[in-house]
């Protein structure tokens, strides 16, 4: 949907008097106007990803109406911002040589207010038509990487930033870690309060481990109630200590399906690439997988890692009595 706020437009006209006139004019259209008196002032008030309209006028101090254009279009991450060109020059070359430096229109002075709303309306539609664009983008890219319960990585694509991050960590001849983390007698949860409960479970989880995680790690849904995190640049003493802290932080209250409590706990393997002899991405999965296993057989509720096979018990009770 698009924005309901007015749009900005920037007005950059060094003549005060067709400033104030065109600022009034947009205004009263519902648009939102920023002015600038010379080129140098339109180009850093260009740089804001607010102004999405721009109505530049041809001969500025500093820089000229098609020079701006010119650096807009050589910004192709930014959003997009529409410009229509004001001169009063009208001959073809002119008008090619301002559309070939990026301008979307062009009008000639004087300018015929009627004529400008109507072109300022269709730039609006195309911005918003873009937003939209971009919007459904981020939505078919959501729905190809991320899970559509937890919204984590899905197992493709935290599989390819293990990748990425195993490559990187060889380059750099630094360690990789992984945490392989699995909720404890979850076939009990479905099967004892329903598969509601159990998504609520794993929604929860994954909302606290998110919120666990270091900035520049990674989080996916390895599979059913398994999750994977991948360490950058850490060893397995850290990655352990890392594993212990995102499990307390992810117990420390139940999780809620209406007003029933569903308390769980976790069991978690880590590995790291100083474990293995010869890393790979599958070994350094496999051994990970290996020490989850041993944590579910040494009792559940504890980290176990595959270097030391040492496992910590859960300190203390759970407190059960707050979300």
């Amino acid at each position: 949907m698009a924005d309901a706020s007015p749009l900005n437009i920037l007005i950059a006209e060094d003549d005060p008097v067709s400033s104030r006139l065109l600022q009034r004019s947009v205004e009263n259209w519902g648009f939102k106007a920023v002015l600038a008196r010379d080129g140098g002032e339109a180009w850093e008030k260009l740089r804001d990803p607010a102004i999405r309209l721009a109505v530049l006028d041809w001969e500025m101090p500093a820089a000229d109406g098609p020079d701006l254009c010119r650096r807009l279009r050589a910004q192709p991450n930014r959003r997009y911002t529409y410009t229509i060109l004001l001169t009063s020059r009208d001959k073809p070359e002119d008008i090619i040589l301002g559309l070939e430096a990026g301008a979307d229109d062009y009008m000639t002075k004087p300018v015929a207010l009627p004529e400008l709303r109507v072109r300022l309306q269709t730039g609006k539609r195309i911005i918003e038509l873009e937003d939209k664009l971009l919007q459904n983008q981020k939505r078919l890219a959501d729905l190809a990487t991320k899970d559509g319960l937890t919204k984590l990585w899905n197992r493709r694509t935290i599989l390819q930033f293990l990748g990425e991050e195993f490559a990187e960590g060889k380059r750099r001849k630094t360690q990789t870690g992984v945490v392989m983390i699995d909720v404890d007698h979850f076939k009990e949860i479905n099967d004892t309060c329903g598969h509601l409960a159990g998504d609520r479970v794993l929604v929860a989880l994954a909302q606290r481990l998110k919120k666990a995680i270091r900035p520049y790690d990674r989080i996916g849904r390895y599979g059913g109630d398994e999750i994977l995190v991948v360490l950058p640049d850490c060893g397995g003493k850290d990655a352990a200590a890392i594993a212990e802290r995102l499990r307390l932080k992810s117990i420390r209250w139940p999780a809620y399906l209406g007003k029933q409590a569903l308390g769980f706990t976790l069991s978690i393997g880590v590995s790291s690439t100083e474990h293995l002899k010869r890393p790979t991405i599958d070994g350094l999965i496999q051994s990970a997988d290996q020490a989850l296993y041993e944590a579910k057989l040494s009792g559940r509720d504890r980290v176990v890692s595959a270097k030391t096979r040492t496992s910590r018990r859960a300190r203390g009770s759970h407190d059960n009595n707050e979300e």
